[in-house]
């Protein structure tokens, strides 16, 4: 009667090798001989595209990637922002527009392998460069190197992201096929190796000894010097102004054998404000792309959805000056800033149909979008939102990070020490204001200053008038040399011939304000004046049984930032544009309730009749104007 179950038990024995066997034959390895990957032992080419979960609301990921796959891809490539999951040191975030396991989970059912791409730095023009701004709580700390205090917030970060990793991993069951170390190192100054070897040894302990390791640098020499390191496999980028086999011989004098890879192919570029919007021609795209895809190579299109610099997450530049990057990332990419195909997208499809089999049914269509028509909004008051955190005396550094506020806007106060009747200098003299300072002497706008442009403005008063400066962060340098960005004032304004202490600083919480509906009208305080200078406005957006996509308009508001539903939708400044609206995702609205809208505007609403003040949402980017 035994022997049914003793004859299962051994043929369940004899299968285990099996299932042993066919669990572990997923493999994803490079063919040094014949110059190519290989996927399960067959040779692989990847197909890829760029896409930041961080830019796109959750709601929307699944048709993201969706129009992707249909595009003809295989691949997706993705960075992990740090300062994004560990905004405060030591408090990890992994929910809502955060789940990155749910994201590689749609992509895995969606049919897409991932190339993961967790930095510490990514740059991705995202704030500076992915890096937590509490590490500049250490005065000196060398970013990007082996200075200990940054490999010890390192160590830890990777010790809880890459323990997320590795069960995505293609060979333990996952869909991660590669992983990046660091990004683009060549570019930064330090040119550490022992700080790369210190990072290849972090990932080999988290992930293993099995999944692909590489790097990713510029068309130079010098960014492939000090970019690349033994153990991790070299790749290359570059877009369509240059020689494909000028780059790819270069990237063949670091990596002699392997497969070609273009981890970088821009299909766009980015915008800062007050540049002309950049775009990148569809014919040199998908020409350029086919040549590639005929030589063997794998490519990787950045970016395929740049998507939005939702809140303070926009970057910034600094070369000859600082220049910030604008709210949208649309980035003149294949889908648009709104996920929607464009001409750019169906030529790429027409190329990757040559090169392999793509999937059958049509391309899932962009998504519906409404005009909702104007908002009116009512001034409210701001100063009650104030909170006073630490008064710094004038012998220390005024910035941000030492008052733990790391985005947004700061209120420094102090009062004149003299009586000023003739309009007076007052001085940043070291360049100190980062990033634009808003000023007012008693409740009275006087005029901005602004990082590298603007030093000096003139005031007026009496000797104990109060002196309010607003400091807006403008997004910290997230590439380059410059990337320990402090933000606040970074030293004393002088006044004539004073030099300004006794500083008194207030960090200006306004999305915590908006979120718990501080600032809505009827709301605000006595005694608001029409007037220049930062205020806040707020309205109603009545529901109308719809909740899709649309983009809004500030037309005659100068600079500032809009809420919707408690929902940060980033910085709009029309007057330097290149950008003219601001995209609102339908999943932030809400069809069945009132709909609350918060703009801080901080140098000069439009002139209104009976204090009212509009702003209007279109079904489209702006008409004539190309959106950034």
């Amino acid at each position: 009667e035994m022997k049914p179950l003793i004859t299962f038990v051994l043929l369940s024995l004899c299968l285990l090798p099996i299932i042993f066997v066919l669990v572990n034959s997923r493999s994803f390895s490079i063919d040094y001989k014949n110059n190519c990957f290989r996927k399960d032992g067959k040779p692989f080419q990847y197909i890829s595209g760029s896409i930041h979960y961080s830019r796109i609301p959750r709601e929307y990921w699944k048709d993201r990637l969706l129009k992707m796959y249909m595009t003809g891809l295989n691949a997706i490539q993705v960075y992990v922002p740090w300062n994004f999951h560990e905004t405060l040191q030591g408090v990890f975030n992994f929910a809502g527009d955060r789940d990155l396991e749910y994201f590689l989970n749609l992509a895995n059912q969606t049919g897409l392998l991932v190339i993961l791409r967790p930095g510490p730095y990514i740059c991705a023009e995202w704030e500076m460069g992915g890096l937590p701004a509490w590490l500049l709580q250490k005065p000196n700390i060398i970013l990007r190197s082996a200075d200990t205090e940054y490999l010890k917030a390192t160590s830890v970060w990777f010790g809880v992201l890459l323990t997320k990793m590795r069960p995505w991993l293609y060979q333990n069951g996952g869909n991660i096929i590669s992983v990046q170390v660091e990004n683009e190192y060549g570019s930064y100054f330090a040119c550490d190796y022992n700080y790369m070897r210190h990072l290849h040894n972090l990932f080999r302990l988290f992930l293993g000894e099995d999944v692909i390791l590489f790097t990713t640098d510029g068309n130079t020499d010098k960014e492939m010097i000090c970019g690349t390191l033994e153990g991790l496999y070299a790749t290359i980028d570059f877009g369509t102004d240059t020689n494909i086999t000028a780059a790819f011989i270069r990237q063949r004098r670091f990596e002699p054998k392997g497969p070609l890879v273009n981890s970088e192919f821009y299909t766009g570029w980015l915008d800062h404000w007050g540049d002309k919007h950049a775009s990148v021609d569809t014919v040199k795209v998908s020409k350029m792309l086919g040549e590639m895809l005929s030589m063997g190579a794998s490519v990787n299109m950045y970016m395929f959805e740049g998507g939005t610099n939702f809140g303070y997450w926009n970057g910034a530049d600094h070369d000859t000056r600082f220049r910030s990057v604008v709210t949208s990332y649309d980035y003149n990419a294949p889908l648009s800033e709104a996920g929607d195909p464009t001409d750019k997208l169906l030529a790429i499809r027409d190329v990757i149909k040559n090169f392999r089999d793509i999937p059958v049914g049509p391309m899932p269509p962009a998504t519906p979008k409404f005009a909702y028509g104007f908002v009116t909004l009512q001034k409210v008051w701001t100063f009650h939102i104030a909170k006073l955190i630490c008064k710094i005396s004038s012998g220390l550094s005024l910035c941000y990070v030492n008052c733990v506020q790391y985005y947004g806007s700061m209120l420094y106060r102090t009062t004149l020490p003299r009586n000023v009747p003739e309009p007076t200098p007052l001085i940043s003299p070291l360049n100190g204001i980062h990033d634009r300072a808003y000023v007012s002497v008693n409740g009275v706008y006087k005029g901005l200053m602004e990082r590298d442009t603007a030093l000096v403005m003139n005031v007026t008063g009496q000797q104990g008038d109060q002196l309010d400066i607003i400091v807006e962060n403008m997004g910290r340098v997230n590439f380059g040399s410059y990337i320990n960005d402090n933000k606040g004032l970074l030293g004393n304004l002088i006044l004539g011939n004073d030099v300004l202490t006794d500083w008194s600083i207030y960090p200006l919480d306004i999305d915590t304000a908006v979120a718990n509906g501080w600032l809505q009208a009827g709301h605000s305080g006595s005694g608001m004046e029409a007037g220049d200078g930062p205020m806040i406005y707020s309205g109603t957006l009545k529901s109308t049984g719809l909740a899709w996509d649309t983009f809004v308009k500030l037309n005659g508001w100068t600079k500032g930032q809009v809420w919707v539903n408690g929902v940060n939708l980033g910085r709009y400044w029309p007057q330097r544009g290149p950008q003219q609206t601001l995209y609102v995702p339908g999943p932030f609205l809400s069809a069945t309730q009132p709909n609350n809208i918060t703009v801080l505007e901080l140098e000069r609403a439009p002139i209104s009749v009976n204090h009212s003040w509009l702003i209007k949402s279109f079904a489209s980017p702006i008409p004539g104007i190309k959106l950034s």
